[in-house]
């Protein structure tokens, strides 16, 4: 007669975080003389290099799982919230990321429903969720659908152009050559998106993300110009980009909106969605509390299309690629129109066709001679040994 042993339960050991960050270049032809939008938009011309916050957790098995906090300029915040409060939550408990993320939610919710908080609960539920498919020794998305999908596609999202015509046609053949059929601006003037649709051709996907810029009505005026243009969706049109219910008047005037990158945890993007203010949802997987968030968007919505929100390089690109294969929607990843110096991970290029390892967890297997060419800053922090935390 066989015993079956029970595994040992495993506990979070560790958390590594390290702060990466790569050149790259959006191969503009010229500078914008005038951008219209802030320095704080990782769009924008000011940003010659991009940032990833990754933890890195361990098992007392010795199980290592990957995740990535949103960051870009906010990655100070975010390290402090990480350093401080909540990797140092998480040591020593079960390594169950459904679990540890209820108490983390409940534990820190004086803190705010969104921000550098919840980023960082974002990359150790990654992180968990990584260990978890490696326990079950399935793919992560297998884990979460047995149906899930091996590849996915991709739409070329385009950085901004200064709302230059010429450029924006320019990017636009440049995304073409490398086999994009769908595309996402970031401009906000009718010259430059309609340059993009006469490049693009009448039938192609074409999505137009504005940041928050307008009020209700300088939006419904864009929105009526924008009509003849048949965008996919028209990203966050207002600010604030919580204001649902002026959200659901505009949602009735023609363009589908999309949003929920920047709602306030799942909450408040259901609530946006109950109000019918999106017609397409984006939650962001390193910034509204990893999969376990995410969880309620595998399967469809009686009213909108769920497409995730990636502008990410590390293993929150990887997870939003695992997550999307998982959905029963077939939908495509974003994938940033960027060139890189080097690339950390077999994934990281922009590509139109994403096919998925087959390893058990995220399959994130960076290049660590490249992670530690272009490492920040390292920091370990251990369980129950706290005079071991430091600075490598």
């Amino acid at each position: 007669m066989s015993v079956t042993v029970p595994r040992p339960v495993q506990t979070v050991e560790s958390v590594e975080l390290l702060r990466v960050r790569m050149p790259f270049s959006a191969a503009r032809s010229t500078e914008a003389a005038n951008e219209s939008i802030d320095e704080f938009n990782a769009s924008s011309q000011t940003f010659t290099a991009m940032e990833s916050l990754m933890a890195k957790v361990t098992t007392s098995e010795g199980l290592v799982g990957w995740g990535e906090a949103f960051g870009h300029k906010v990655n100070d915040v975010t390290w402090a919230a990480l350093e401080s409060l909540v990797a140092p939550f998480y040591l020593g408990k079960p390594a169950d990321p459904e679990a540890l993320h209820d108490q983390a939610q409940r534990a820190f919710h004086a803190f705010g429903r969104t921000g550098p908080v919840l980023y960082a609960i974002s990359a150790l539920d990654i992180a968990l969720w990584d260990i978890k498919a490696q326990i079950a020794e399935k793919p992560l998305r297998k884990l979460l659908n047995p149906a899930a999908r091996d590849s996915i596609g991709a739409y070329a999202s385009l950085v901004h152009y200064g709302e230059d015509p010429a450029e924006v046609t320019r990017q636009i053949s440049r995304a073409q050559q490398q086999g994009f059929g769908a595309f996402k601006l970031h401009e906000s003037s009718y010259p430059a998106i309609a340059a993009a649709r006469m490049q693009a051709g009448a039938g192609a996907p074409l999505m137009v993300d504005v940041n928050c810029r307008w009020n209700e009505a300088d939006a419904a005026e864009a929105i009526d110009s924008f009509l003849p243009l048949n965008l996919r969706w028209l990203e966050e049109p207002l600010w604030p980009p919580d204001a649902v219910e002026a959200h659901a008047r505009l949602a009735l005037r023609g363009i589908p909106l999309a949003g929920g990158e920047n709602a306030s945890g799942t909450e408040a993007l259901d609530a946006a969605l109950t109000a019918r203010a999106l017609d397409v949802a984006q939650p962001s997987i390193g910034k509204i509390g990893g999969f376990s968030s995410m969880l309620g968007h595998l399967h469809p919505h009686p009213t909108a299309l769920v497409v995730p929100h990636c502008f990410y390089y590390g293993p929150a690109q990887v997870a939003t690629a695992q997550f999307i294969a998982a959905m029963d929607d077939d939908v495509p990843l974003e994938a940033p129109l960027l060139l890189w110096e080097e690339h950390l991970h077999p994934l990281h290029a922009a590509r139109p066709v994403i096919e998925l390892p087959d390893t058990p967890g995220l399959g994130f297997a960076p290049d660590m001679e490249v992670l530690e060419r272009h490492l920040v800053d390292r920091l370990v922090l251990v369980a129950a040994q706290p005079a071991a935390n430091a600075r490598i």
